[in-house]
Formats: C-alpha cells, structure tokens, sequence
C-alpha cells in the first residue's frame, strides 16, 4: 500500500471517529460525557486485557485447526453482543416491548448454526485434501506402474 492511500484512510478513520465523538457528546439524552468515557475507557480495558487474552489462549491450547479457532472468535463475538439480552430476558421492567424475543434460544441458535457452518467448511476442507492425496498417490501408483510393465530385452535365439 503506498504512503498516499495510507494517509487518505488514516485521515478518513480520524474524521469518521471525530464525528461519531461529536454525535456522541453532543447528544441531548447523554447527560454526563464523563461517564461515556469512563464506560469506553473501561469497555477497551476488559477487551484487551481480559477478553482477547481468554480467547487466545483457549485457541492456541485447546482448539487445533483455522476452522475451530475462527468459529471460537465468532461465538465469542456473538456471545458478547447477544450475552446482555439472554442475561435480561424477562426482565422487561412492566414494558413486554423492551426485550420481546426469546434470546437464550435465538443465541443457541446462532451457535449452533456458526457451528454447523465451521463444521462444513472443516469437512470441504477435509475432503479437498484427501481428494489431492488420493490424486498424488494414483500419479506415483502409475509412475511405478509404468517401470514395472517395461518388458525385458529379448535373448538372441540362435
């Protein structure tokens, strides 16, 4: 990537985040920004001190492969957005409109379907490199094959 795009997108990524600051602290129902930040400070700290941690570390001793680990980083995506709702459930304070749907089982759901989705891509996988095995064996078979069936010089009869 070269120096010029480099800057453009660093120069995009700085606006774009003070613009969303702006809206941000410029919102009226947001009556203290100090404990915005604080929540963000705190948010960042749990993420990268506690959270990315747990998850390297379970990928790098526990799960084998790229399909297991990338399936471990998306239930871990997916269980920290959808794990306030399926804590809450029921809990909708007199008002059945704030959190209607039944989130334990939806977020099973999802697991269950990233799961089935990682297992399928791993079997492809699986199967794409037997499939190229099996082809390098039957070269080799026929390379034998082939040195095996050449025929002997004839002996002079006279």
């Amino acid at each position: 990537m070269t120096a010029a795009v480099r800057a453009l997108l660093l120069a995009a990524g700085l606006a774009l985040t003070g613009y969303g600051l702006y809206g941000l602290l410029g919102d009226p129902y947001i009556t203290d920004p100090v404990d915005v930040l604080v929540w963000g400070f705190w948010g960042l700290v749990v993420h990268d001190g506690l959270w990315v941690p747990v998850l390297c570390l379970l990928g790098a001793f526990l799960v084998r492969g790229p399909v297991p680990r990338g399936w471990l980083v998306v239930a871990a995506a997916v269980t920290a957005v959808g794990l306030p709702a399926v804590l809450r459930a029921g809990d909708d304070g007199g008002n059945p409109s704030v959190l209607p749907l039944p989130y334990l089982r939806n977020w099973l759901l999802v697991l269950a379907a990233t799961a089935g989705l990682a297992l399928l891509v791993a079997l492809v996988g699986r199967w794409r490199r037997r499939d190229r095995a099996v082809g390098y064996r039957n070269r080799a078979v026929r390379r034998r094959d082939r040195a095996v069936r050449r025929r002997a010089p004839r002996e002079d009869r006279s």
